[in-house]
């Protein structure tokens, strides 16, 4: 198959990869929420639809593919329907380049940095394709799967030669891992909702990692966190600054287990306002959002124990806000 900017196909049959059909769309491979998904292909992960769509042998109905969207997962997805026999060839490395970039969840640290790097070259003000990511998002898209579906098995194979798109934010994972090693940055887990409290020693620096292909996500590298919990809901303590967020496997229709329902987070927002004695304001996300947080914009005036507890409770009684299966 060849790859189409989104827009250009919405009157040629194509196959969707990990993002919503369109009016010409024949076939849809994404584990987006809502979105029915062909029988036998469900997968935690797009790019491992598309590795079973190409096993089975089937004739997709369509010459072009396309997303509406450029992530990592995506990016995998999208190369498994343009080149197969190198995607296979390099499938279990692919997949785990595109869990780091959806759940930031690494099993091989090449994949780590490859998701590393092709955030680097989404990054308008980073990027070796700066020059080219001018224009609306959509053109954007289609300059980054042109380039980087050549490039994605160079970077995962060969992760030195593309040292200075990773080495920043590994330096980041680094550190971070060595902090839970050390004993500086622990995790209580409360399993029957689901939540790991993080505690970020008061000595310990602020650090942070990439998010998809355009977030970031602060206090300790995410991926770091999520290496050492299965738990979906985190909070992050540090000192009295606090962070809570959902993970992003709870906002697809994730396979391997089925995650507890994400609660509305904004209520408990207004009752933290209304608790706090000094200027810190709350803020929260709605439940739709890829991941949902909930954080303070300063240092809380609220110790740690009443944060955990009002968490834990909103956590056990709030009804559900986002069901990913309801196709």
């Amino acid at each position: 198959m060849r790859f189409r900017e989104y827009n250009s196909t919405i009157e040629v049959p194509n196959v969707v990869v990990d993002g919503s059909p369109n009016a010409a769309t024949v076939l849809t491979l994404t584990h987006w929420p809502g979105i029915a998904q062909p029988p036998g292909l469900a997968a935690d992960l797009s790019a491992q639809m598309a590795f079973r769509f190409i096993r089975r042998g089937d004739d997709p109905g369509a010459e072009v593919v396309t997303n509406n969207h450029f992530d990592q997962d995506g990016l995998v997805a999208m190369l498994a329907l343009v080149d197969p026999d190198s995607a296979i060839e390099h499938e279990a490395l692919l997949t785990d380049v595109a869990a780091a970039g959806d759940f930031a969840t690494y099993r091989h640290r090449q994949a780590a940095r490859a998701s590393m790097a092709i955030w680097t070259y989404a990054h308008p003000e980073r990027s070796p394709l700066a020059a080219h990511l001018v224009g609306p998002y959509e053109e954007q898209c289609a300059v980054l799967y042109e380039a980087m579906l050549e490039l994605v098995i160079p970077i995962a194979v060969e992760p030195e030669r593309f040292r200075d798109l990773w080495a920043e934010e590994d330096a980041q994972l680094v550190a971070s891992e060595a902090a839970f090693d050390a004993g500086a940055i622990i995790i209580e887990e409360r399993a029957d909702i689901d939540l790991a409290v993080v505690k970020i020693g008061d000595a310990e620096p602020s650090r942070g990692g990439h998010r998809f292909a355009s977030d970031a996500f602060a206090g300790v590298h995410p991926m770091a966190v999520n290496n050492a919990t299965t738990c979906l809901r985190l909070l992050l303590v540090h000192g009295n600054r606090y962070s809570y967020v959902d993970r992003y496997e709870s906002w697809v229709q994730y396979q391997s287990r089925r995650p507890l329902p994400r609660v509305d987070l904004r209520p408990l927002a207004e009752r933290f306002n209304s608790l706090e004695p000094g200027m810190t304001t709350w803020t929260a996300s709605a439940p739709s959002a890829l991941t949902p947080s909930l954080h303070a914009s300063d240092e809380s005036g609220l110790a740690p124990t009443l944060v955990v507890g009002h968490l834990m409770t909103h956590l056990e009684s709030a009804d559900p806000a986002w069901d990913p299966y309801a196709v």
